[in-house]
């Protein structure tokens, strides 16, 4: 390409890039539009999209982990402990009774630490997204829809059958095995 007078000559016809950029504009006008219309068409998530965090109550156990590792505290947990008696007349123990978990959604940046970090898993991703609400405070839901959103998780994905198997499951079954090496009881 050279330079001649201030233009550029390319050694072609002249208005070549406007006729490129005009057929291109028409071929994408005849094309049918692709976008769904929301409400009216409900969109397809990825299977594990990041919707709204639900809660199984019966797995929680008032650990306060999520709450404590959640890097916006967003999490509010509020509980109190109740005697259980022991069998055989023991000393009764005492065990956490959740009274209020709540997740702030205006303060929460979906980041899924407190899903990881909860031992006993009874936070999920849900991929509902219509939890809009109009005032800003009404963003804080309580346990009981947090609970109702527990349906609405899919189920985990299968396991690949071609996939390695788990080292730790091959090393458990080696060491009971062996004598003296076997789990502890």
């Amino acid at each position: 390409m050279g330079r001649v007078g201030g233009t550029h000559t390319s050694g072609g016809v002249p208005g070549i890039g406007l006729a490129k950029g005009l057929a291109v504009t028409l071929r994408t006008m005849t094309r049918r539009s692709v976008t769904g219309q929301y409400p009216d068409t409900s969109p397809e998530l990825p299977p594990r999209s990041r919707g709204v965090i639900a809660l199984l109550e019966e797995n929680c156990t008032v650990c306060m982990l999520c709450a404590r590792e959640c890097p916006d505290w967003c999490i509010y947990i509020d509980s109190h402990k109740e005697a259980v008696p022991a069998p055989e007349g023991g000393r009764p123990r005492s065990r956490n009774v959740l009274d209020r978990f709540a997740i702030d959604f205006a303060l929460c940046m979906y980041c899924s630490i407190c899903i990881e970090v909860c031992p006993f898993d009874a936070l999920f991703w849900s991929p509902e997204f219509e939890y809009a609400e109009y005032d800003i405070l009404d963003l804080t839901h309580e346990r009981d829809r947090l609970r109702e959103w527990m349906w609405t998780v899919p189920p985990p994905p299968a396991h690949d059958s071609r996939a390695e198997r788990p080292k730790e499951l091959s090393a458990a079954e080696g060491a009971e095995g062996r004598p003296g090496r076997g789990p502890r009881g």
